[in-house]
């Protein structure tokens, strides 16, 4: 099959959506697909990218490093007649991506599209609240365009069928156990935080951004401190509160942007992570820190909903309640007995999730697609 995966994001971008795609790229070559893949160019790009088109871009307002792919109508429609694919994955809601979505649609090849951020939420988060539902009116509009709209979880799936999307489906995720691994901690990165074998390590892995409600975050080790003295924190990422949050907070860690396998060795280096975004679609820091052995604490959504259990791997807190999410971590930082036997259950909790089983659900989930079409085509065609 020729499948084409549209994104505006894309490693080495470091972002949810940009692993992600890159995953399901790479789990349709393994299976023997040729891939399509269509992004804005990226600084170190050369003229020409082998099993990629890659188009301008500009820059995403508060977003340095990352950038929104020009609406290049043109340019797809000129490749895609030239190498027409079976089906077309859309993973972002950006200029390109509607191109993507016209081009394709004018084409008759059928698309799906992917359901990887809140822009509504994030309307909320940076101010502009009234703005909400119109975000997810626009965000509704895109996606119903299309055949289908692939969500990470079921609670996703029901949410946005409530809102009158379409055909939301699941396609679930999945997270690499050899890479993010408890056998990665290394002593040594933790001394270099000033954290001895016996010191409480908190940690927080993404973007340092309004969206991550990085304050509940800092108020939760706060609080940690203060019924266990020299915990430590650490913050893996970079965004734009990363200078105020260090400046205001000297005696955190910021470790900056990780990436394999020293991002590997930051996971299995902490204790507990504290997750306390309500702006994400999934969030696949939380399978790796399950992966990685440490124990979790994230409001009752996304990942933690779907995979985290409560009391056993790791704490789930009610969506929104920030005191709990408090409560929650310092009833965790004094319980060494209930940490280390949660630690040990988170990574059992992942052991049965495989990127080769996310990859051929998308797989199958784009060939039902194509499938449909060509059926559609058929009994459309004259006698």
């Amino acid at each position: 099959m020729r499948y084409a995966i549209v994104t505006e994001t894309y490693p080495p971008e470091i972002n949810g959506v940009a692993l992600t795609v890159e995953g399901l790229a790479q789990g349709l070559r393994a299976r023997g697909h040729s891939i399509d893949l269509v992004r804005p160019r990226q600084s170190g790009d050369g003229d020409a990218h082998q099993d990629a088109l890659l188009v301008h871009g500009f820059p995403l307002p508060r977003y340095p490093g990352l950038r929104f792919g020009a609406p290049a109508l043109r340019t797809l429609a000129r490749h895609w007649n030239a190498w027409r694919p079976d089906a077309v994955y859309i993973a972002t809601e950006g200029p390109l991506g509607w191109a993507a979505r016209r081009v394709a649609r004018r084409l008759r090849v059928p698309v799906a599209t992917g359901f990887h951020t809140r822009f509504d939420h994030y309307m909320r988060d940076y101010g502009f609240g009234v703005l909400e539902p119109i975000a997810l009116r626009w965000m509704r509009r895109f996606h119903n365009a299309g055949d289908a709209t692939l969500v990470a979880t079921r609670q996703l799936q029901d949410e946005l069928a409530q809102h009158r999307f379409a055909n939301p489906m699941r396609l679930a995720r999945a997270v690499d156990g050899a890479q993010f691994h408890p056998a990665k901690r290394d002593a040594r990165l933790r001394e270099s935080w000033g954290a001895g074998d016996g010191t409480l390590v908190a940690l927080h892995v993404g973007r340092i951004a309004a969206e991550k409600n990085l304050g509940l975050a800092i108020a939760a080790f706060r609080a940690m401190q203060r019924v266990r003295s020299g915990s430590k924190m650490v913050f893996v990422g970079d965004g734009p509160l990363r200078a105020s949050l260090a400046q205001a907070n000297p005696d955190i860690v910021f470790a900056g942007l990780r990436r394999g396998e020293d991002l590997a060795r930051h996971f299995a280096s902490g204790d507990v992570f504290l997750f306390p975004s309500r702006s994400e679609t999934f969030g696949n820091v939380t399978l790796e820190a399950m992966a990685s052995g440490v124990a979790t604490i994230a409001f009752d959504y996304g990942a933690a909903r779907e995979h985290l259990r409560h009391g056993q791997s790791g704490l789930r807190v009610p969506d929104g309640d920030a005191a709990a999410f408090i409560t929650s971590a310092t009833q965790l930082s004094v319980d060494d007995v209930g940490l280390r036997r949660m630690r040990v259950a988170a990574r059992a909790g992942i052991e049965h999730l495989h990127p080769d089983q996310v990859a051929a659900q998308f797989d199958a989930l784009l060939q039902m697609l194509a499938n449909r079409r060509r059926i559609a085509d058929a009994q459309l065609a004259p006698d």
